[in-house]
């Protein structure tokens, strides 16, 4: 039947590789699941068929059955009465009776037949969409963690590569930048410490003039010394 080696298709997929595939895995098990159930509910209307055909031959199978007995006792009824011509009228309806329930014998067990198989085939068949319901809840719990650990493994390779390397990379700079600090100002305080030195030398030669100065006033200086300023 058709629609079973459609539901029978649809089982037997490489799950995996429809995985791999799929942009959204987890919306394609949700989409498999939701085929599988529309598959189910197609194969159980079509087995609701089979026993409805099944059960209408049963009930021609009957009918034709109870109309021969029925058939017999009226041709029985009329030979009591003494019509033998109406007991042969209701023996050849006896027999047309006869004949259809033995052609109507065979469809039915064969209609029978395939209703039984039809309902293994449809048990077995919801008993593998219970297990994917089941397993539907396993399967997305895994792609969610896998996406989880996905992403915290493709950020703690960005944090260890880049971020890293930019932090080694500042801290360089401000390194440099230290170093230059330290650099100018030793070279600051070089050019003070010269600076004042001449300042000092200055200084001291003015107190050295003055100093001269005002002992020749007073007359304290030698006259080598004096004859010389």
């Amino acid at each position: 039947m058709g629609i079973f080696s459609r539901i029978a298709d649809i089982f037997k997929a490489n799950i995996n590789d429809v995985l791999d595939k799929a942009e959204d895995p987890e919306k394609m098990i949700k989409q498999m699941v939701l085929e599988m159930e529309e598959s189910v509910n197609k194969a159980t209307l079509a087995v609701a068929n089979a026993i409805a055909n099944e059960k209408m031959l049963e009930r021609k199978i009957e009918k034709a059955r109870k109309e021969s007995e029925e058939w017999e006792f009226k041709a029985r009824q009329a030979l009591q009465a003494g019509r033998e011509d109406l007991a042969k009228a209701a023996l050849e309806r006896k027999l047309i009776s006869e004949k259809n329930f033995q052609d109507l014998q065979p469809i039915y067990l064969q209609a029978k037949e395939t209703t039984n198989k039809l309902r293994t085939q449809l048990n077995s068949l919801k008993a593998k969409l219970d297990e994917a319901r089941a397993r539907q809840s396993t399967l997305i719990a895994r792609s969610q963690a896998a996406k989880a650990q996905k992403e915290i493994a493709k950020n703690l390779s960005g944090v260890g590569s880049d971020a890293f390397a930019k932090f080694d990379k500042y801290e360089q700079k401000i390194a440099k930048l230290e170093a230059e600090a330290v650099a100018f100002e030793e070279l600051g305080n070089e050019t003070r410490s010269i600076d004042d030195e001449f300042k000092k030398l200055t200084s001291s030669s003015d107190v050295e003039q003055k100093l001269l100065e005002l002992k020749s006033k007073m007359g304290l200086l030698p006259s080598n010394q004096t004859s010389g300023s």
